[in-house]
């Protein structure tokens, strides 16, 4: 998609955004809307940092590899990895990314904490996922075990707990999505006021067929793909 279509979708975007806060009773200026650009070129990259967008989202590690040694640096531009990550991979993710917001477990955490200590850099920004739903399918800490999982996630000096990250249910039912979000959002605060070195900054939640319901239940970062980028 050329950055001319681009931007057409992202004020078509922007605006559902700020309409989906205001029923909230909330400001715009707390929703980040975060692109994902898995599954499409570089060029995509470099079209959504022409629209202004300052951060993008991929999935797996081996395309985000391809696409940065083919762009070459992206000053300004932030590189999340929003996808599942194995632990044999974390220290290629380490070196990639910006910020990974898919903390699904201790154990990948203490894994990420070492490699950060071991290359001796800054602490990287994270997210600890909640599997809100309890699905099977999807991993993350289940509600019963989130504020227990980010505290010991968070006493890691390596890593900067930036938030929460959870993945909707698959579903169109209005009800159960909404009662997913406002687990999530649940915790978040729970995790805010019960966690000293949880930073609270980042919620996030949301994807390109329920955005405006995570918003209005308070989400803080939308992850977007096809409704800003088009199909894969």
């Amino acid at each position: 998609m050329t950055s001319d279509g681009i931007d057409a979708r992202l004020a078509g975007v922007i605006r559902r955004v700020e309409r989906a806060a205001e029923r909230a009773g909330r400001s715009p200026d707390e929703v980040e809307i975060l692109p994902v650009t898995k599954g499409h070129s570089a060029d995509a990259i470099r079209s959504v940092a022409a629209a202004g967008l300052r951060a993008i989202g991929e999935n797996r590690v081996p395309e985000a590899e391809a696409k940065r040694a083919e762009i070459g640096p992206t000053p300004g531009v932030a590189w999340h990895m929003i996808g599942r990550l194995q632990r044999n991979k974390a220290r290629r993710a380490v070196r990639l990314f910006d910020a990974i917001e898919s903390v699904d477990s201790v154990r990948l955490a203490e894994t990420l904490h070492r490699i950060v200590c071991e290359e001796e850099r800054d602490p990287v920004d994270v997210l600890v996922q909640v599997n809100t739903a309890d699905e099977s399918a999807k991993t993350g800490f289940r509600s019963d075990e989130a504020v227990s999982g980010a505290r010991a996630v968070a006493e890691l000096s390596g890593l900067r707990v930036a938030g929460l990250m959870m993945m909707a249910p698959f579903t169109s039912d209005e009800g159960v999505l909404r009662s997913a979000f406002r687990e999530a959002s649940r915790l978040f605060e729970r995790c805010r006021d019960e966690i000293p070195k949880f930073e609270g900054r980042t919620l996030s939640m949301g994807m390109s067929n329920d955005f405006e319901l995570a918003v209005e239940e308070g989400s803080t970062r939308v992850r977007l793909g096809t409704v800003i980028l088009g199909e894969r």
